[in-house]
């Protein structure tokens, strides 16, 4: 990942104090222990905890490393904090103690930044980085989609401003460092590009209806190092995947009609292939053990393909068709029930993960893309995520389903968070993030984390009062 991570007794220095209090009000424990505490607990016994710093997190994919993840929850149980947010479907991210998120408030026209503590759900700081008319969207967009980024110095974050792409790099104090306008931007579904970092760069898509780009940016001061243009002028809202494969580093990236690979650190083009279909939304994936990426793509036509990454040059074209027979394409599924148009699959091991459009989670042989199991679980929008061998499903009614990958389905767990999710997972520090329509939820099961949702439980609170930096 090219997100780097000090060691957890090195994190005291990357976090400037927060300030004496907040009034937001919300949901946490009055005992939770004080940042030095932890970095001591943390110093003297060693654990598997990891930033959640982007995107699908520290590896860009939806997994997690860490064995100590919740997995039974509802709106009350194992409901360590919960605070009042306003619209987004951009998912949480997480720094050491820090939890960043963003936001829209319609009244204002704000589009904001907000900063809270992950251990107690205190607000620290909110910063308004676009003021501006909302633009117009799908029904099933928001004013708030693009998930932050950060390096554990800043945090990037990325907006529409009427028709400018802004992206903007605060500290962790809450200050601006540099804004930037990479390009227009205009969709009629509205906008979305959560940046990812690489080698220095902040790495955005511009896929939209005009001339569409990807844009590297310098982290430290906004300047455009690098610009691609894109050849079809079509909107999509896919992150771009880095992964070494085949000898070089390639950043791929479905959207504009196509399916490519970039070299991240250039912008020049390792392959490209046309097709399979027109719009774009889910992110790809790659698994080890098959060595395959999976695209899934949605609009308008269903595909949902076991891709080879040793391609040079242009592949050629694989657009619009029903059968496809390619080199590049290991095995191919076109049922509606199978493929995703907006949530991200998960590789897992021997198996590959995806929520079909029609709200049917399947299991595949990822190798060789056999059908294993198909269960009805609920329309969803929220991508996949997975920890300890276990794949965490989020469908847009807030029921979420933990099932073990495998040739049968196996159901661990099903929870009722009580409000709708559209917005993606986090997960950090034996965590669970769940961003509702109203509501970010802190979900723990450890032993202190079930003392604090017991003491939390008699004092839930629903008020907010953003506070600035």
């Amino acid at each position: 990942m090219p997100v780097s991570k000090p060691s957890p007794c090195s994190l005291a220095s990357h976090f400037p104090a927060p300030p004496e209090s907040s009034l937001r009000a919300t949901v946490h424990s009055p005992h939770m222990k004080t940042l030095p505490a932890l970095l001591l607990a943390t110093c003297a016994f060693p654990v598997l905890a990891e930033n959640w710093p982007a995107w699908r997190g520290p590896r860009g994919d939806g997994t997690s490393t860490e064995r100590n993840v919740p997995t039974k929850w509802s709106g009350t149980e194992n409901v360590v904090w919960k605070t009042p947010l306003a619209i987004g479907h951009a998912s949480p991210i997480v720094w050491g103690d820090r939890l960043f998120i963003v936001e829209a408030v319609a009244d204002s026209e704000g589009r904001n930044l907000l900063c809270f503590d992950k251990h107690s759900g205190k607000l620290l700081w909110s910063q308004t980085v676009v003021k501006s008319p909302l633009e117009k969207k799908h029904r099933e967009n928001s004013h708030a989609s693009s998930t932050p980024a950060t390096d554990g110095k800043l945090v990037y974050v990325a907006f529409l401003d009427v028709q400018d792409m802004v992206v903007a790099a605060y500290d962790f104090s809450g200050k601006q460092q540099w804004l930037a306008r990479p390009g227009v931007f205009k969709s009629v579904h509205g906008f979305c590009t959560s940046p990812i970092l690489h080698n220095g760069k902040v790495i955005v898509n511009g896929d939209h209806d005009g001339d569409s780009y990807i844009a590297a940016l310098d982290q430290a001061t906004g300047k455009t190092l690098w610009k691609v243009p894109r050849a079809n002028k079509t909107r999509s809202y896919c992150a771009p995947l880095i992964r070494t494969l085949s000898g070089r580093t390639q950043m791929l990236v479905a959207g504009d009609k196509s399916t490519a690979s970039y070299d991240p650190d250039t912008g020049k083009v390792h392959w490209y292939l046309k097709g399979p279909t027109e719009q774009y939304v889910a992110s790809l994936v790659y698994n080890e053990k098959a060595d395959l990426l999976f695209l899934t793509a949605g609009f308008p036509q269903h595909h949902l393909l076991g891709l080879r990454h040793n391609g040079s040059g242009d592949l050629g074209d694989i657009y619009h068709q029903a059968d496809i027979n390619h080199p590049q394409v290991a095995w191919h599924h076109t049922k509606a029930t199978m493929v995703s148009y907006v949530p991200s699959p998960i590789s897992a091991g021997d198996y590959f993960l995806v929520i079909g459009d029609t709200g049917h989670a399947n299991c595949l042989d990822a190798k060789t893309g056999e059908p294993l199991w198909q269960e009805k679980i609920g329309r969803s929008h929220a991508s996949l995520v997975s920890a300890n061998g276990l794949v965490y499903f989020l469908n847009d009614d807030g029921v979420g389903y933990v099932v073990k990958p495998g040739k049968t389905f196996e159901l661990v767990a099903k929870n009722e968070l009580g409000e709708p999710t559209y917005a993606s997972p986090a997960i950090s520090d034996g965590r669970l993030y769940l961003r509702g329509d109203k509501h970010l939820f802190c979900i723990g099961s450890s032993p202190a984390d079930r003392k604090s949702t017991r003491l939390n439980s008699s004092h839930v609170s629903e008020s907010r009062m953003p506070s600035s930096a």
